[in-house]
C-alpha cells in the first residue's frame, strides 16, 4: 500500500510542477541511500537527464508566475504534467525507498498499471491548477499568479519528499486536494449563478 501513497504523491507533485518530483528522485537515486530506482528507471539518476530536467525545472518556475505566459505555459503543460506524472508513479511505486522494502510485490504482473494512474492523478491536479489560475488572475489584477505559482512549487516540493520518506502523510495531501476540488467547483457554480442574476437584473432595468 506504501508504494501506491508514494506514486500518488510524486504523480499530484508533478500535477503542480512537471519537473520538481523528477529531479527529486533522480538527485536521491544518484547521491544518497534514500531512494533506489529499479533497472528501468535508474536513467533518471543520469547526470545529463538532471541538467535538462534542471533546465526545464527553471523555466517552468519563471513562465508560471508571469501573468498570462503562465496560461500558455498550462496550455503546454497539459501534455507535459500528466506525462510527468505517469513517469513518476511508475518510478517511485517501483523504487526501494526508506519505507517500502520489496516493491515488485505490489506491480509486478502489470507495469503499465502505475504509469497510466499516475497520469491521471497529474491531470485531475493539472486540471485544477489551470482552472483556478485565471480566477487568481482576475481577482488580483495578476499580482497572485507569482504568490499562487510559488506556493504550487513549494507544495509540490514538500509532497515530493513527503511521498519519499513519509508516505503515510500523503493521504493528507490527497484529502485536502479532494476538499479543495468541492470548494473551488461550488465556488465557482455560486460565480455563475451571481453573473446571471446580475445580467437579469440588467435586463430589467
Amino acid at each position: 500500500m506504501l508504494e501506491v501513497l508514494t506514486g500518488s504523491g510524486l504523480a499530484a507533485s508533478a500535477g503542480l510542477n512537471a519537473y520538481i518530483p523528477l529531479v527529486l528522485m533522480g538527485l536521491l537515486a544518484r547521491y544518497t541511500d534514500l531512494m533506489k530506482l529499479p533497472s528501468g528507471w535508474q536513467w533518471l539518476g543520469n547526470g545529463w537527464v538532471l541538467l535538462i530536467l534542471a533546465v526545464l525545472l527553471a523555466v517552468e518556475v519563471v513562465a508560471d508566475k508571469v501573468p498570462v505566459v503562465d496560461h500558455v505555459n498550462d496550455v503546454v503543460q497539459t501534455v507535459v504534467r500528466p506525462t510527468a506524472g505517469g513517469l513518476a508513479f511508475g518510478a517511485g511505486s517501483s523504487s526501494e525507498t526508506v519505507t517500502v522494502s520489496d516493491p515488485d510485490t505490489f506491480f509486478s504482473s502489470h507495469q503499465w498499471v502505475p504509469v497510466v494512474v499516475g497520469v491521471l492523478i497529474a491531470l485531475g491536479v493539472h486540471l485544477l491548477k489551470s482552472a483556478a489560475r485565471p480566477v487568481i488572475n482576475a481577482t488580483t489584477a495578476g499580482f497572485g499568479a507569482p504568490v499562487a505559482s510559488t506556493a504550487e512549487d513549494a507544495t509540490s516540493a514538500v509532497m515530493s519528499v513527503v511521498a519519499i520518506l513519509l508516505p503515510v502523510l500523503v493521504l493528507a495531501f490527497l484529502l485536502g486536494f479532494v476538499a479543495f476540488l468541492f470548494w473551488f467547483l461550488r465556488r465557482r457554480r455560486w460565480r455563475r449563478r451571481e453573473r446571471r442574476a446580475a445580467r437579469a437584473a440588467g435586463f430589467r432595468v
